[in-house]
């Protein structure tokens, strides 16, 4: 399997894994893979708290740091815009408090979840 295939099922399965971890949390998932010419989403869910646009970071191992780490500040304004455009697109929302949360998932040797934080409000303008 070439690198970029096993680097997206690596990341589809976070997603899965970290939609349901959202639900467990209390969480409504109301899109997934949102994408604008500007990027995309990975999650947009509804909780308690407002709307909540979903970076999912997973990594195995910490060779190229951890999950955190690797949301550098290009990808953070490019989140930004695309939670705009989602704003834009659903006018139902445009009232409600909001934020980007970032799920961080490290996988140990054996693919099993080492670590799951669900990071609210991680991104910031």
């Amino acid at each position: 399997m070439d690198t970029r295939r096993a680097r997206k099922n690596l990341g589809d399965s976070g997603e899965r894994v970290a939609a349901l971890a959202l639900q467990q949390r209390g969480y409504t998932i109301l899109a997934r893979n949102f994408r604008t010419r500007l990027g995309e989403m990975d999650l947009i869910a509804r909780d308690a708290d407002g709307l909540a646009f979903i970076e999912v970071r997973t990594r195995r191992g910490r060779a190229a740091g951890t999950p955190e780490e690797s949301l550098t500040p290009r990808k953070r304004v490019r989140l930004f815009a695309v939670a705009q455009q989602y704003l834009q697109d659903h006018p139902e929302y445009a009232d409600w408090t909001w934020r980007i949360d970032l799920v961080a998932i490290e996988l140990d040797r054996a693919g099993r979840i080492a670590r799951l934080d669900v990071i609210k409000g991680a991104v910031e303008e």
